[in-house]
């Protein structure tokens, strides 16, 4: 591809006298580089691309883009400055792959919690409504409900937004294969390194905000004004004015924000919600369009409130609200949230997969549980850790809420990465209560086994922080760990002791 070419579809702008240079590929590493590469110059969270830059043209780039023009590069690579790398490189790899981003709607959903069980909830709705629907977010990538690519291997792979160089690729693939609609997981890390640059959503979804990532974040000010910069690029934007970050988004421009709730007066409103214990909600939906009575089959208190904004979302997106209602009433079980093992009811204990690994996931989840009990006498097992080299000051926090509302608390491992598992427990436990049951256990392994041996008839156990993942990621690297075949072991098991 001619310089031209390219830098025209980005729409950046360029010496005159480069446009017919050609252009192998585009690449933001180094290493990856040959001969008539670009290489984009990046300041990254660990090195500074600016250090490459004679490395890359020593390999054979011709063209460097970067922030700020260097006059001792070597050899005779052409120098683009622009005014932020990231966003150009957004451009460029769009541009690479003939702007898929024109030719398709998006819905982006972004928040601390909640944003899989929108998308999961929005592409359903679609595709029920006749769509083809392209889907990217935490869980997996998919059209037409069929996974397009495998997790890698790599602990950095699986990102909520991928990188530039994978998500306008598969954007590409998603405009070949027919998708008309992609519904994606929009990060704060996305939002703040520019990666989704050249796409102007339809309609974005605003969940809520609590603490996570401070590691990458200075501080909750700082994480909010990043999540507040999908505004910019949205025609609307749905919000949960519930959570108070929420309603001071949608202050920022109320013309732009479909405001929603189940508390106080809201374009959308749920009223009079009744839970229906492990078959979910019932609520009544006010907007409008009307009144309407949704039926949800998903537990969670968290669940009617991501179902109204889902709702809302495709509703302001073009849906009619009776077909994207019934499609609601036929939501499946979501991967990883408050899932139900399949053996749970033969082995008479409930067990429950769910993402929750922040403080206020896991304080919601617990409650869930509770809320979900029929016999009171019934108990709440939680098994749970906290990732490592991740914001060390939600450990305790954690702590603190698990020992307040479970009845026996496993604490063990999730993602350690390069930590000591014992230290990463030991943040843990200055929040626990120490008068309260509770059992510290490394192997994740051996605490779900020891959990389950615990658990009476009619007892809860809430498997916290994997969700739909099926790795654990040590100092060693990612190995193979799914939850499910742990408990379907586990609670074979149990059916057969009491047969």
């Amino acid at each position: 591809m001619k310089l031209s070419q390219l830098f025209d579809k980005a729409g950046i702008a360029y010496p005159a006298k480069l446009s017919d240079i050609d252009i192998a590929d585009i690449v933001t590493d180094s290493r990856q580089v040959r001969e008539g590469s670009l290489f984009i110059s990046i300041r990254g969270l660990h090195h500074d691309g600016n250090d490459f830059i004679d490395k890359a043209i020593n390999s054979g780039a011709k063209v460097i883009v970067a922030e700020q023009v260097r006059d001792d590069c070597v050899g005779g690579a052409a120098i683009i400055q622009v005014e932020n790398a990231r966003a150009a490189a957004s451009l460029l790899y769009n541009a690479r792959y003939n702007n898929p981003t024109r030719d398709m709607k998006f819905i982006g959903i972004t928040g601390t919690n909640g944003k899989t069980s929108i998308s999961f909830m929005l592409e359903h709705i679609f595709t029920r409504l006749g769509e083809r629907v392209g889907l990217i977010g935490t869980v997996e990538n998919r059209i037409g409900g069929i996974a397009v690519e495998k997790n890698s291997d790599s602990p950095t792979a699986n990102m909520t937004t991928p990188d530039p160089c994978e998500l306008y690729k598969l954007l590409a693939n998603f405009k070949e294969n027919n998708a008309k609609r992609v519904i994606m997981e929009v990060s704060s890390h996305s939002l703040a390194l520019r990666k989704v640059e050249p796409i102007r959503f339809e309609c974005s979804v605003f969940t809520n905000l609590s603490r996570d990532h401070l590691d990458f974040h200075k501080n909750m000010e700082d994480y909010f004004l990043a999540k507040a910069e999908i505004l910019k690029a949205s025609r609307m934007c749905v919000v949960n004015i519930d959570d108070a970050y929420g309603k001071r988004l949608a202050g920022l421009n109320p013309q732009k924000c479909i405001t929603c709730s189940q508390n106080i007066n809201a374009d959308y409103c749920a009223k009079n919600i009744r839970p229906l214990g492990m078959c979910g909600f019932e609520y009544t939906l006010e907007c409008r369009a009307g009144r309407f009575d949704v039926k949800l089959p998903l537990m969670g208190d968290f669940a009617p409130i991501n179902s109204l904004q889902a709702l809302a979302a495709a509703i302001e997106c073009g849906a009619e609200p009776t077909a994207a209602i019934e499609a609601i009433k036929n939501m499946p079980q979501i991967i990883g949230r408050m899932e139900k093992a399949a053996l749970s009811d033969r082995a008479g204990i409930t067990v429950l997969f769910d993402y929750a690994h922040t403080p206020d996931a896991l304080e919601k989840a617990l409650i869930s549980v509770h809320g979900a009990k029929r016999d009171p006498r019934s108990r709440v097992i939680l098994v749970f850790g906290c990732g490592g080299e991740r914001d060390r000051g939600k450990r305790r926090q954690m702590g603190s809420i698990a020992s307040r509302l479970a009845d026996l608390v496993v604490i063990t491992s999730d993602n350690s990465r390069g930590e000591d598992t014992a230290l990463i427990i030991a943040d843990i436990l200055k929040g626990v209560n120490k008068e309260k049951p509770y059992k510290v256990i490394l192997s994740r392994k051996d605490a779900i086994n020891f959990a389950l041996a615990e658990a009476r008839v009619g007892d809860f156990a809430l498997l916290a922080g994997k969700g739909h993942e099926k790795y654990e990621i040590d100092s060693s690297g990612k190995h193979p760990f799914d939850e499910r075949e742990i408990v379907a072991s586990a609670l074979t098991k149990r059916i057969g002791d009491g047969a």
